[in-house]
């Protein structure tokens, strides 16, 4: 159960860095930039990446990178855990999210509520089991 909640921070940090309603469905650039999961234990940057975003680990503390190391991941910062973003028409970010700790790719969404917060969803079995979380922006 614990690495399916990390699956779902993950997911959070694709989220960690997504969607947005306020600003639109044709615009996803407000939600680049660093997010921090719920515990503050990752940061992850969303940044353009192709046609659409993917996010990359840019800080994380050392419980955090154990997680990781134990799951099979030996360098967590640098990891590209969010890949494959792209904006639909409702400004929700849909793509992959990897979980480092579990060494495993799940479907994830995020969506902007405001500047400052976003609602990052993680699934497995086809959408059949979710959890999510919001994120902060740090940058």
């Amino acid at each position: 159960m614990r690495n399916f909640a990390i699956a779902v921070i993950a997911a959070g940090l694709l989220s960690a860095g997504l969607p947005a309603q306020a600003q639109g469905a044709s615009s996803g650039a407000q939600t680049f930039g660093v997010w921090s999961n719920p515990k503050g234990s990752v940061h992850v940057e969303i940044r353009p990446c192709g046609a659409g975003a993917c996010g990359y680990v840019v800080w994380a503390n050392d419980k955090a990178k154990r997680d990781a190391r134990e799951g099979g991941t030996q360098n967590l910062v640098g990891l590209q855990i969010f890949r494959d973003l792209e904006l639909d028409r409702s400004g929700v970010w849909r793509g992959k999210v990897f979980a480092p700790d579990m060494n495993r790719t799940f479907s994830g969404t995020a969506q902007q509520l405001d500047a400052g917060r976003l609602r990052a969803k993680g699934c497995v079995l086809g959408g059949l089991i979710c959890k999510s979380q919001v994120w902060t922006r740090v940058v």
